[in-house]
């Protein structure tokens, strides 16, 4: 009986993996229509890549000069251009304003 038991508790976990698959698959789908709707693009960076490289990438990519991080991890400043502190691997996400 325990074997049973065992059997369904395995089958109650996999379909509840199935499910939040499924909740991912279609929110990566949501996030990518809407970025592509905002004129938004994602990249990541290596070691030692700065802001403002970063900021001319997405100016260049995105044909603006008007554009934003979604996350702020990169802003203007007057007198000191595109400033921030980018992390290494992570993906970033700019969008044209």
């Amino acid at each position: 009986m325990r074997f049973f038991g065992l059997l369904y508790v395995a089958a109650v976990f996999l379909s509840s993996f199935t499910n939040v698959k499924s909740v991912r698959n279609e929110t990566c789908e949501l996030n990518k229509r809407i970025m592509e709707a905002n004129n938004c693009i994602q990249f990541s960076v290596t070691s030692g890549t700065g802001c403002a490289w970063m900021c001319n990438y997405c100016a260049n990519q995105l044909g603006t000069n008007n554009y934003y991080f979604t996350d702020g991890v990169c802003t203007y400043q007057e007198g000191q251009g595109c400033v921030g502190n980018p992390i290494a691997g992570k993906t970033y996400s700019c969008c044209s304003a």
